[in-house]
């Protein structure tokens, strides 16, 4: 049987930058993952100048290492097949990332050894976790994305509604397209239910569309493909990969957050933005306040519910549990909201400096 002081399960972002963090504050931490890294994550991938302060990482210390770091500048925005939108700011705003890339570096700079392993069996004994019958630890992080084991375990098996995706991430040299280098696309759907969007990775570009909810979700990927072929906004000879995923937005399933001797950080806790769907952001948040809660208590010090209590308070101070409009309402908002989409000066206030830079 193999001991540590906390298991992080999922080696992504958030697990990551919370082992990263405990193992400075001396905790002996194991990181398990069913897969083996450098892996393929289908994400949009894109960072704010924020996140990089919460991993203490300069961007150009990620760039040195060789890996794509794409400048962003400016967004083109829109609803899909109207007139777009350009807003420009003269600075840096976000970077572009390649989830294969990101993730490596980060689960590697934890330094804490990393398990290829399922997690299949989860069983409280005295006050600690037996997992898959190989590893006892007082302490469970779940940080394994919306399908996690840990936050499958806590709510009973229960799966609440997500949002599902569906993206590509391809060679330029295979594809043409007329997104800028420095210039994300963004194409909200008619109903306003979700947004596709293109984005400029180096020598990759990503492209995608997520919606919340499955209902009808095939007829607006092909609008969407037919949109990128008429346009030319990306052309290819034949089909790129499409990957699919899911996860939860801020609010819109209720997961605990916590059990005795568990935390869930990032899409594991559902934390992902309701707006934009960014998920890097609140997974990377949560680990940190997730290990510094630990951290705070100490290598064998009480992990219970009760004692676990403040994270739950920060985590909901920043990631409130949003109200649902009335029906009536939001119909009124989908009709006004199209028009608002076409105006610059909502497009940078609202659409890009509140939704998706959180600036």
């Amino acid at each position: 049987m193999t001991h540590c002081d906390a298991l992080v399960v999922g080696g992504g972002p958030g697990g990551s930058t919370c082992a990263w963090y405990l193992r400075h504050a001396g905790w002996n931490v194991l990181v398990a993952d069913r897969d083996r890294f450098p892996r393929d994550k289908v994400c949009a991938g894109w960072l704010t100048p924020e996140v990089f302060g919460l991993l203490q990482l300069d961007p150009a210390e990620y760039r040195a290492a060789g890996l794509t770091l794409q400048e962003i500048t400016a967004f083109r925005t829109g609803v899909l097949g109207a007139r777009l939108v350009e807003t420009r700011y003269g600075h840096v705003v976000s970077y572009a990332i390649r989830r294969c890339e990101f993730d490596d570096y980060l689960v590697h700079r934890s330094g804490a050894p990393v398990h290829e392993m399922t997690v299949s069996h989860l069983e409280r004994r005295q006050g600690r976790w037996i997992v898959n019958g190989e590893i006892e630890t007082p302490v469970v992080v779940g940080a394994g994305g919306h399908f996690c084991p840990v936050a499958r375990h806590l709510a009973g098996g229960v799966r609440p509604p997500a949002v599902v995706a569906r993206e590509a991430e391809v060679p330029l040299n295979d594809y043409a397209t007329t997104v800028g280098a420095h210039r994300p696309e963004l194409f909200f759907c008619r109903d306003l239910a979700g947004y596709a969007w293109c984005v400029r990775k180096g020598a990759y570009i990503n492209m995608g569309i997520g919606r919340r909810g499955s209902e009808g979700f095939n007829d607006h990927m092909e609008a969407f493909m037919a949109f990128l072929a008429r346009t030319g906004t990306v052309a290819y000879a034949s089909e790129p990969r499409w990957r699919g995923h899911a996860y939860l937005a801020s609010g819109a399933g209720l997961r605990p957050l916590v059990a005795d001797g568990v935390l869930l950080v990032g899409d594991s806790a559902g934390l992902a933005y309701p707006e934009s769907g960014e998920g890097i952001k609140p997974a990377i948040e949560s680990g940190l306040i997730a290990a510094k809660t630990l951290a705070a208590l100490g290598v064998g010090g009480r992990v219970d519910r009760q004692a676990l209590r403040p994270y739950v308070a920060r985590i909901r101070r920043l990631y409130p549990l949003p109200r649902r409009a009335p029906q009536a309402v939001r119909l009124a908002k989908v009709t006004l909201g199209r028009r608002l989409l076409g105006l610059r000066t909502f497009a940078r206030h609202v659409v890009l400096n509140r939704w998706f830079l959180r600036a």
